[in-house]
Formats: C-alpha cells, sequence, structure tokens
C-alpha cells in the first residue's frame, strides 16, 4: 500500500476545499454583514439575493451552462430552502444577537454539524457512521471554546438555537432537489425566489421606510455579501453532493474560525489563547469527520442517494 492509496480521490479532495472555502466565507462575512445592522432587514436581503440572481444568471449565461426550470415537485423544497435557510437564518440570526451574546450565538450554531450527521442517516433509514458522528461532536466542542460560551437573556437561547436548526434546514432541503436540477439551478431559483418575496414582505412590514437607498458603505457591504454567497451557494451544494451532507456538515464548524480570523484582521477583537484552543480542537474534529473507514463507506453512500426530503 502507497500514500497515494491513503489519499482520497481527486473529486472528495476537490469536495472538501469548495466545503471549506464555503464555511470560510460564510464565516468572514459576518463581520461585514454588522454594517448592514442599521438598514432594513428585509430590504437588505431582497437586493443582495436580486443582486445575486443576476450575478449567477450572468455566470450560467457566459460559461454556457444549462439551466433547469424548476417542476412542481420540486417548488415546496425551493420555497423551504429560501423560507429556512435564507430569509429565516438571518433574521433569526440578528433577533437572536439583540437578545444573546455573540459567542452563545456562535456556540449553538456550531451545533449544524451533530445535527446534519444525526439527521441525514436517519432520515436515509440507516445508522449514523461513528466517525462522522464523533467528528462533529468534536467539532462543537472547539466551537464552544472558540466563542467563549457567552450569556442571553429572554429568547435569547431560543433565537440561538432556531438559527443552528435553518443552518441545518439549508443543507437538508436541498439534498434531493440538488440532485434533481443541480447546484447552480437551484441557487439561482432560490435567489429570484429570496429577492421577491424579501421585495414584498419588506413593503408589507416596513412600508414606505423599507425603500431608502444604502449608504456607500451599505452599497458596499451589499456588493461583497452577494458576491460571496453566489460563490457559497454554487461550491456548498458541490460539496454535499459528492461527500454527503452528514460529512459536509462537519465543515460548518470552520464557519466561526473564518469569522474569528476576519475581526482579528479587522481589530475587532483579539486573539486569545481560547480561541487558538477552539481552532485546532475545530481543525481536528473536520479532520475526524471527514475521514471515512470501510464500516462507514457503505452507510454513507446509502444516505447519500437515499435521503429525500421534498
Amino acid at each position: 500500500m502507497t500514500v497515494s492509496d491513503l489519499a482520497p480521490p481527486r473529486s472528495t479532495r476537490t469536495a472538501i476545499g469548495a466545503g471549506l472555502l464555503t464555511s470560510a466565507m460564510i464565516g468572514g462575512s459576518v463581520p461585514v454583514s454588522g454594517m448592514l445592522v442599521d438598514y432594513p432587514l428585509l430590504t437588505g436581503q431582497s437586493m443582495r439575493y436580486g443582486l445575486g440572481a443576476v450575478l449567477l444568471l450572468g455566470w450560467a449565461l457566459a460559461r454556457g451552462s444549462r439551466l433547469t426550470r424548476p417542476r412542481l415537485a420540486d417548488v415546496p423544497a425551493l420555497l423551504a430552502i429560501v423560507a429556512v435557510g435564507m430569509l429565516g437564518f438571518n433574521a433569526c440570526m440578528i433577533a437572536a444577537q439583540r437578545h444573546a451574546d455573540p459567542g452563545l450565538v456562535a456556540a449553538v450554531l456550531g451545533g449544524s454539524p451533530l445535527v446534519l450527521a444525526v439527521a441525514v442517516p436517519l432520515l436515509a433509514r440507516t445508522r449514523p457512521a461513528v466517525r462522522t458522528l464523533f467528528g462533529a461532536g468534536v467539532v462543537v466542542a472547539g466551537v464552544v471554546i472558540l466563542s467563549g460560551g457567552g450569556t442571553w437573556s429572554g429568547p435569547g437561547l431560543l433565537l440561538a438555537v432556531l438559527t443552528m436548526l435553518c443552518e441545518a434546514g439549508f443543507t437538508l432541503f436541498a439534498v434531493a432537489v440538488v440532485r434533481r436540477r443541480g447546484g447552480l439551478s437551484v441557487s439561482l431559483w432560490c435567489h429570484v425566489i429570496a429577492a421577491v418575496s424579501g421585495a414584498a414582505l419588506a413593503s408589507f412590514v416596513d412600508d414606505s421606510a423599507a425603500w431608502r437607498a444604502p449608504s456607500g458603505r451599505e452599497a458596499t457591504a451589499l456588493l461583497v455579501v452577494a458576491v460571496l454567497t453566489v460563490v457559497a451557494f454554487c461550491i456548498w451544494y458541490h460539496a454535499v453532493g459528492v461527500l454527503g451532507a452528514d460529512r459536509a456538515g462537519v465543515l460548518i464548524g470552520v464557519m466561526p474560525v473564518a469569522g474569528l480570523v476576519v475581526s482579528v484582521a479587522l481589530g475587532a477583537e483579539p486573539l486569545t489563547a481560547a480561541a487558538v484552543a477552539g481552532v485546532c480542537v475545530v481543525g481536528l474534529g473536520c479532520v475526524v469527520g471527514l475521514r471515512r473507514g470501510h464500516a462507514d463507506s457503505g452507510s454513507n453512500s446509502s444516505s447519500q442517494s437515499s435521503v429525500s426530503l421534498m
């Protein structure tokens, strides 16, 4: 047996890289999203996803990529992705931080890998892979160490849990429809639905106050998060398609790590020994969770091919 025999296939390495890059971009965009705290929430979401839809369409046309129209059977999954994983996630995350420390929200959000490691195999009527489950647990522990826990008041903890469930739902609801329509098509239609529904809700909830022009700082933030979201959408669903939702979910633990790196780089928070230790534990959990033993291989491939949500 040689070293090349032990190395994962190139497609797997590419998928792991895609998942890591997605988590790093989303985690790193959190400090940028903070620049939009004074801008109407639903309006900002509508503009962000509307711009993303234009970018996705331009990218598809430039590459000559084939886009497929959603069928009636795809609509419930697309609506669930938008309502739960896009608009719902952002609304819950912002609301949670009004009643809880960011550290608590990050710590609870770090539970997403564990939810996916358990839920995906169970939905496919198979046993969770022990290695993936253990790795996800280590990632969660690392996120708790990294974030420092935190405190909350009122509904803070409940909102943090809802944020975590929304993050897991973003992947779970997409598994079946991405397999049918492809990641690019799903990304485009989700952006279109989010832009239209966000605009309608903003007009209803905030009335005329919803549509004030963004400042230069806010416009820059909207452009940055729109580009990051578009790229993250496409490459994340590639990672899920190759690795399976449970193994790819382990990589979500990289999000708070990336957020920490950007915050330290911007001088928003200091680099502490606890944070460094948390990063190391998250890295260990990712390595363990992404490795596949012989006993796990069949279970993982079965869950990847059989799980169906909508």
